[in-house]
């Protein structure tokens, strides 16, 4: 049997130029320098350092399996180095993904956001990344959804032999730390009604059944869960193999055709229309949004990640694919746009702001406990 290989992400906002913008290129260098030196003790095979908005999102290969400490660790070592820069430069909230100052062996729990899958490289290998900011780990489940259970958008679910078979989805409670996992098609319907509250249930990870392996992995770590109060929002990320067996690149693109409303936008606290959009458009430039999505592709090559020209001769760095950078999105990003504007114009009332019970920031508890001794019983 042939070795396997990990791909992991790792992410976490560590500070940004004005507000929640972006991160400076002077962290995502110290990034990089961190990771190239990962290769050379050898640690990872290969790796990549992008963002989205104001995330830092760490990209790797190796062969070391999953919440390996020594890959962890090395993610770890590279947000505090890019914290003491934001620092430094009197960034806005620098290091605010770390929530605590000593790393443990992984990041679970310490703040950063990782997806992670272990799996046998077929002899060819694309992978996509999804990587959203100013959003929650729920805003995979609808994408996702379509991908592995609707046959009008993903033809392969009738027409290849092996992706008719179906996939296992585990879901996980996000507030009560629980799984489940669940087969479809059999239970299609039932996924769905679990998975319609966004606010509580997410997409964890979904296997093929036809002995391919994993096929999309989700972080759905909740910061505030973790931290006990508010800290942003969690931006997730999402890894995806694709072709032979498993969904074709264009049916993992297709369902962002349409603008979905999630989470997240503002403080954490508001809806907003989720922004297909490039690396370099990823800028949150209207009320901190809107919630933008980005998806980069590369190759796996023998564990190594392959991209296409031009590549950074000092390290060998393959750059990817931008799949959302093309003009065939702007119809796209302008509806989101429109739909975003409708939902402002509700200002503080719902649905434009969240329920209470997902609010990152209110002042109501403190207004409530002022009217204690005002309110009065209906007759």
């Amino acid at each position: 049997m042939s070795e396997k290989v990990t791909v992991s992400v790792i992410k976490a906002d560590v500070g940004s130029v004005v507000g929640h913008s972006r991160p400076h290129p002077a962290m995502m260098s110290k990034c990089g320098e961190m990771l190239a030196d990962g290769v050379k003790q050898g640690t990872i095979e290969d790796y990549y350092v992008t963002r989205v908005g104001d995330d830092i999102n760490l990209i790797m290969t190796h062969r070391k399996g999953e919440n390996n400490k020594d890959v962890h660790g090395l993610a770890w070592n590279a947000f505090m180095e890019a914290t003491k820069l934001a620092k430094k430069m009197k960034l806005y909230a620098a290091g605010q993904d770390l929530l605590t100052d000593a790393f443990s062996g992984n990041v679970k729990g310490a703040g950063p956001g990782s997806a992670e899958m272990e799996f046998v490289e077929r002899g060819s290998e694309p992978l996509l990344f999804f990587m959203a900011d100013k959003t929650e780990p729920a805003a995979y489940s609808l994408p996702l959804s379509k991908i592995f259970l609707d046959p009008f958008t993903t033809t392969g679910l009738v027409i290849d032999a092996r992706a008719k078979k179906g996939f296992d989805v585990e879901i996980h409670d996000v507030i009560d730390s629980k799984r489940v996992v669940m087969s479809s098609p059999e239970e299609t319907l039932s996924i769905l009604s679990l998975l319609g509250d966004t606010t509580r249930y997410a997409i964890k990870r979904i296997n093929s059944r036809a002995g391919i392996g994993p096929a999309a992995v989700v972080s759905t770590d909740k910061l505030n869960m973790t931290a006990g109060k508010y800290v942003g929002k969690d931006d997730p990320v999402c890894i995806c193999r694709s072709q032979s067996g498993l969904p074709a690149v264009g049916e993992f693109l297709q369902p962002y055709m349409t603008p979905m409303i999630v989470a997240g936008w503002m403080r954490g606290s508001h809806h907003g229309a989720l922004y297909p959009c490039s690396v370099d458009n990823s800028d949150p430039t209207y009320f901190d949004g809107p919630p933008r999505i980005c998806c980069l592709g590369f190759q796996l090559n023998n564990g190594r990640l392959q991209g296409i020209e031009p590549m950074n001769s000092k390290t060998g760095v393959h750059e990817p694919i931008d799949f959302f950078k093309g003009q065939e999105w702007d119809d796209v990003r302008n509806e989101s746009v429109k739909i975003c504007k409708m939902i402002r114009q509700h200002g503080p009332f719902m649905p434009a702001i969240l329920s209470p019970d997902e609010m990152e920031y209110t002042s109501r508890p403190e207004v409530l406990k002022e009217l204690t001794k005002r309110f009065e019983k209906l007759e």
